[in-house]
């Protein structure tokens, strides 16, 4: 059913898959994350088996919030590998070896990218396509990235 929600509905089409594309680097971003809580290596094992651990239950839930962001806007939210990965800015693999601090600035880079993302998004939600509740909504998923970004950067120092 079409939601009527006072925005036009080419631009909830627009909205739902921007959107979409962040659930994707949301999903490959958890996935990445939940790799290197499994096989990180090394002296710093324990520390960082637990950060990992912390941030994919954080990741877990904004996957879970972008999700119902879409359906909110009267879209389906993509739900497979396979969309993910075409609809996802992060590189699925990855590249370093299994020791934390490799672990730590991959992950870090992709909190990163997500944080530009957002960022890019919310005067264009807004402004562009009428949308405060998700230029809002967005505004808070980059706060969430902006903290575990300085986590894992409060690491590597």
């Amino acid at each position: 059913m079409e939601a009527k929600i006072g925005i036009e509905q080419k631009f909830l089409a627009k909205v739902a898959f921007e959107l979409s594309r962040l659930l994707a680097d949301e999903f490959t971003l958890y996935t990445k994350t939940r790799n290197a809580h499994w096989n990180v290596e090394g002296p710093h094992f324990h520390i960082s088996h637990k950060l990992f651990e912390d941030q994919y239950e954080l990741l877990d839930e904004a996957i879970d919030d972008v999700a119902e962001r879409v359906r909110s806007l009267g879209h389906y939210a993509p739900a497979s590998l396979k969309d993910f990965l075409k609809l996802t800015r992060l590189s699925e693999q990855s590249l370093g070896s299994n020791d934390s601090a490799a672990f730590l600035k991959e992950l870090l880079q992709d909190h990163e990218t997500i944080i530009v993302t957002c960022r890019g998004n919310i005067k264009t939600f807004m402004d562009d396509y009428q949308d405060a509740g998700s230029s809002d909504f967005i505004t808070g998923l980059m706060e969430r990235h902006e903290k575990m970004a300085w986590m894992l950067r409060s690491h590597l120092v």
